[in-house]
């Protein structure tokens, strides 16, 4: 330290100050700011970490719980499975082994009960009359089928018959008479009773009473009990029959089917354990198929058009109806709904049945207002349900269709699209006989609404016929009024020379067995496949007025001097084509028509099937046509040495057509 000596050129020492960080705005500032961005990054991935392991946790002990719940389910499930099949067991072995059935048969009541139920009771004045019939379940007692064939008058007979014939084996089936029920009991009907059993059903007579149990077997049946009292003149009835029996119950197993488990047959086990009359529908060896297969339509203009069922309380009609319909090439189940008139049990049931939508609704009206206003509800809640829908099939449950039903209504939709002068599509021809028609590919166009299967436009039923339908109050056909001048304002359909369609139905408000048989039994309908239709187009207005035109000009005229009603009228050629004028002095006048109809057997109630006073048919598998004259435009046609056809309306012709 001695030999220290200060340096001259050394700066005075100054001692730094501390100075604030929050006062300095330098290197120290920005270290800070990182290390506190890195401390707050750090405590939020911690955060994230842990609320990772925190779900995870949860996730874990969530499926735990999940796994112990399912189970439990599962063993929950097995238990009532189980249970449930204790119930049935219990349920089956509860049953009696045996029912006692009694029943009442008189000229004013019928009456059944079992085991002290009444399960039938009718003493109405004016109705019922007729055999009353009853089948039973033959394990449970239940009823499956009740019905009534007023076999005093003509063809309920063979209705019964046919009836009886669908009861499936082994069922229990009860008769009762009440009032009458033999006038019109022929003898195929005696003798299938005493197939059954009876042995009583060939002398039962005039207002006998009569009450009979059987159980049927094959075609055969074991009877239980028959009681029978005469009557002792025509003018009285037999004294009231009053029959008691026990009938034994068979087991689960005997009394059900053991079909394979599919959807398909689900839905048959559930409407054969509970409905009866259905033929081979419920048989257990070879049960009729209800998932039918039909070819498609390529292409099919119609796929997307909903199809609207016009039904009631005819289930076996609708049964048969849907068969058909679901057959038909090109037929889309999604779109087919089934409308029914009331809150009928079984008609849902067969809707069910074929995995189709069915809607019931409340009646409205009476008879034929009932009809009318069933027709408008339906309408309006299809094109409620399909808003984007611009035309819909209507179709009646009391109709056959053919294979190509749908394929004429997809080549001829379009026509309603272009021509403003159609009113409908109809699939039916009125005056379509198996004498009077002959070509499934031709067209027609008339100015009456047959219906019976007929394609309507959106525009035209919410434009015009909603809101002008008939109110409930009024009794008035459905179809009429659509026909009325005002409503068809002078608009056309279109219909084939063949129906597409075929009435079937002999029960109804406007219908029975005789009118059926007069009218409608002797029409044919299509069955020939993938029928191409003749010259669709020539069916717009102004192009089938052309081809009328040409047609006419070319046509043989007929001898005029030959009766029309004779075979002779109409020479023995084939695919000829022959004009016939008949005396008509305005559109108004029908007289010769109505007598002419008559004579060759077609429709002759009203007039129908006609455009401009010209009518079209096949006689002899010839083509002709029926002009009337001179209210027709085509009567220009007629030459001048032929003298018009008149046949008045009390003219008594033999009919040799």
């Amino acid at each position: 330290m001695d030999s220290w000596r200060p340096n001259p050129r050394a700066q005075p020492f100054v001692p730094r100050r501390q100075h604030s960080p929050f006062t300095v705005r330098g290197t120290y500032q920005r270290v800070t700011t990182r290390r506190i961005i890195s401390k707050f990054f750090q405590t939020v991935l911690v955060g994230v970490l842990l609320m990772t392991v925190i779900i995870n946790i949860l996730f874990i002990a969530d499926t735990g719980r999940r796994l112990r719940e399912a189970q439990f389910e599962a063993n929950a499930e097995e238990e009532l499975a189980a249970d449930a099949r204790d119930l049935d067991n219990d349920i089956i072995s509860s049953l009696p082994n045996e029912i006692e059935i009694e029943i009442t048969s008189s000229a004013n009541k019928v009456a059944v009960s079992v085991e002290g139920t009444p399960i039938l009771e009718n003493e109405e004045k004016d109705k019922g009359r007729g055999i009353h019939i009853l089948v039973l379940n033959q394990g449970t007692g239940s009823v499956m089928a009740q019905r009534v064939f007023d076999t005093y008058t003509a063809h309920e007979d063979a209705a019964m018959v046919l009836f009886l014939n669908m009861v499936s084996s082994g069922r229990i089936i009860i008769f009762a008479i009440k009032d009458e029920g033999t006038f019109q009991l022929k003898q195929s009907a005696r003798a299938l009773l005493k197939n059954l059993g009876s042995t009583e059903a060939e002398v039962v007579g005039w207002r006998d009473t009569w009450a009979f149990v059987t159980q049927k077997q094959k075609k055969h049946g074991h009877p239980f009990a028959e009681m029978h009292n005469k009557a002792p003149d025509l003018t009285s009835w037999g004294a009231p029959t009053l029959l008691k029996t026990k009938v034994p119950l068979a087991t689960k197993e005997d009394s059900e089917c053991n079909w394979p488990d599919t959807e398909a047959n689900q839905r048959r086990h559930e409407f054969c354990s509970k409905i009866e009359g259905y033929g081979s529908l419920c048989s257990c060896e070879d049960p009729a198929p209800i998932e039918l297969k039909p070819e498609p339509l390529n292409p099919n203009h119609v796929r997307d058009v909903p199809v609207v069922i016009i039904a009631s309380d005819r289930p076996n009609y609708l049964y048969r109806m849907l068969r058909s319909l679901l057959s038909a090439h090109g037929v889309n189940p999604k779109m087919v709904t089934v409308f029914i008139d009331g809150y009928f049990e079984e008609p849902l049931e067969v809707v069910k049945l074929f995995g189709l939508k069915g809607i019931q609704h409340t009646p409205i009206g009476v008879k034929n207002a009932r009809i009318s206003q069933h027709y408008k509800a339906s309408l309006t809640a299809t094109f409620n349900m399909y808003p984007n829908a611009q035309y819909a099939i209507i179709i009646e449950e009391d109709l056959d269709v053919s294979e190509d039903f749908f394929s004429y209504f997809s080549q001829t939709v379009h026509l309603l699209e272009e021509d403003d002068s159609l009113y409908c599509i109809s699939a039916w021809n009125d005056q379509g006989y198996d004498n009077t028609c002959d070509d499934p590919a031709l067209l027609y166009r008339i100015e009456t609404m047959p219906g019976l299967g007929w394609l309507l436009k959106r525009k035209l039923y919410k434009e015009e016929l909603e809101p002008k339908w008939p109110t409930p109050e009024k009794l008035w056909d459905w179809d009429m009024w659509m026909r009325l001048p005002e409503i068809r304002k002078g608009r056309e359909c279109v219909i084939p020379d063949i129906s597409r369609t075929y009435h079937f139905g002999a029960k109804g408000i406007n219908m029975n067995g005789y009118f059926q048989d007069l009218y409608f039994k002797k029409r044919p309908y299509n069955t020939v496949p993938h029928v191409k239709l003749k010259d669709v187009q020539k069916l717009t207005k102004d192009n089938y007025e052309d081809e009328v035109n040409r047609l006419l000009s070319q046509a043989s005229v007929l001898d005029h001097s030959i009766p029309p009603c004779e075979e002779r009228f109409v020479p023995d050629t084939i695919g000829k084509t022959y004009v016939m004028y008949i005396q008509m002095y305005n559109e108004q006048d029908y007289e010769t028509w109505s007598v002419l109809a008559k004579c060759f057997h077609i429709w002759d109630l009203d007039v129908r099937g006609f455009h401009k006073a010209m009518w079209r048919m096949f006689l002899k598998k010839n083509p002709v046509f029926i002009v009337g004259y001179p209210a027709s435009p085509y009567s220009k046609y007629k030459p001048s040495e032929v003298t018009p056809i008149y046949l008045k309306k009390d003219d008594k012709k033999d009919n040799k057509s």
